[in-house]
C-alpha cells in the first residue's frame, strides 16, 4: 500500500515540476513582444508620455 502511494506520489511531483518549467518557458516565449520597439500606441498618449532615451 505504501509502495502504490509513493509511486503515485512521485508521478504527481514529476508532472507538478513539468508544468512549472513548461509554463515558465511559455510565458517567456509569448512575452517577447516587449524586446522589439512599441510600435502599437498603447496607452493613446503618443510619444508625449514617454521620456527621450538620450
Amino acid at each position: 500500500m505504501f509502495i502504490i502511494g509513493f509511486i503515485i506520489f512521485v508521478i504527481y511531483v514529476y508532472f507538478l515540476i513539468w508544468n512549472i518549467f513548461y509554463s515558465s518557458k511559455k510565458q517567456r516565449e509569448e512575452n517577447k513582444y516587449g524586446e522589439q520597439p512599441d510600435v502599437l500606441d498603447t496607452d493613446g498618449m503618443g510619444n508625449f508620455s514617454r521620456f527621450p532615451k538620450e
